[in-house]
């Protein structure tokens, strides 16, 4: 069985759909695969070293355009490829006519967190109506997502999970982030830590403003902020109108082979992320709390979309009520530093979920089982 997979989403460009995608195909037997992307800076280099075929389009974004789905199709069949994995269906989904045309038996489509946005609109719901309706199966990451998405597609495709899995060997207790605490001088008291783009919906800014009501019971503790994006401009100031400069640290984008360390420099990870634009702007699900939790660490979320699946509330973390609260954010965070102990055994409790609900062996799994004809 030979599997061609389209998508505009896959490294080098960073990104979670991007690391989804290569952690489903690295889990895949090399010989099955040849894959069609777009490029991105670093392409060549990256591909190189892989063990399957890449297709680079000449082109940023891969759209379902007529020349992307004559080289689709052109790959199918030179590579009698029976099976086809959009790594995000909206909108290369659009090209499943195209593939079956081509000799393509079977063809898969995976949905991640902007989809939801897509069904609340009248025009764009209609669109994922008819991808969804070109495919054997689309999948969905979370509970949320599906109860978003199945009142609008679920009467013309079969739906199944197909969440994002935790690298259990990478991300583990033993990572050690003294290193990082050291890089940026966070000292020996508590550390919160938060990992993602610098957006509204993830909540950085929150973390800023609770940041005082932290600091007068923890004087000591520091906020460490790892991530890029259009946010960062308004974080700095913030951070230095309330005079924090000693205390948050923005340390802007890490590449992904450094990211076990950077949640082990935290005793407790948080993002408090909320639900934006009535809707539109939403959680699908939230790696990072799994990746900190698989690192031992307990995690604060936020009510957003699928974040809350993340979390066993009061087992391995909590889930703020009102993320958009400054002080419902402290209260929580002050609530995990003030009891060391309960914290890690929140975080023991985070690794062994995630080693039994979360891990790429049983994601393969069900990866290679919707696959099969």
């Amino acid at each position: 069985m030979r599997t061609l997979v389209v998508t505009n989403d896959f490294p080098p460009r960073q990104g979670g759909i991007q690391t989804f995608v290569a952690a489903l195909l690295a889990r895949r037997p090399p010989e099955s695969l040849v894959v069609l992307a777009s490029r991105s800076p670093g392409w060549e280099a990256h591909d190189a070293a892989l063990p399957y075929e890449v297709v680079r389009h000449p082109t940023g974004v891969l759209l379902p355009t007529p020349g992307v789905a004559r080289a689709a199709a052109g790959l199918a069949r030179r590579h009698g490829c029976d099976t086809a994995f959009f790594g995000a269906a909206a909108p290369l989904g659009l090209l499943a006519p195209v593939l079956r045309d081509a000799g393509v038996r079977r063809l898969v489509g995976a949905t991640h967190g902007h989809e939801t946005g897509w069904v609340a609109l009248p025009g764009a719901r209609q669109v994922l109506r008819r991808i969804a309706s070109g495919l054997d199966v689309l999948t969905y990451i979370s509970d949320y997502t599906r109860g978003r998405l199945a009142p609008a597609l679920g009467a013309v495709t079969r739906m199944a999970q197909l969440s994002p899995g935790v690298d259990v060997d990478r991300f583990t207790p033993a990572a050690d982030g003294v290193a990082v605490r050291e890089r940026y001088g966070l000292g020996r008291g508590p550390v919160v830590v938060c990992v993602s783009r610098l957006v509204p919906r993830k909540g950085q800014d929150v973390l800023v403003a609770a940041w005082p009501r932290v600091l007068a019971r923890h004087p000591g503790a520091r906020l460490l902020l790892v991530g890029g994006g259009p946010l960062e401009g308004r974080l700095r100031r913030a951070v230095a109108e309330h005079g924090l400069g000693r205390s948050v640290v923005l340390a802007g984008p890490v590449p992904p082979e450094r990211l076990p360390e950077h949640y082990a420099a935290g005793d407790a990870f948080a993002m408090p992320c909320r639900t934006r634009r009535g809707g539109l702007d939403v959680e699908g699900l939230g790696m990072v709390y799994l990746e900190a939790a698989a690192c031992g660490r307990p995690v604060v979320a936020g009510t957003s979309g699928g974040a809350p699946e993340t979390v066993r509330e009061g087992v391995t973390g909590h889930v703020v009520a009102d993320p958009r609260s400054p002080q419902e954010v402290a209260a929580v965070l002050t609530g995990l530093l003030d009891d060391p102990e309960r914290a890690r055994r929140m975080g023991a409790a985070g690794r062994a979920w995630v080693e039994q609900r979360w891990s790429w062996t049983s994601v393969a799994a069900a990866f290679a089982g919707l696959l099969t004809p």
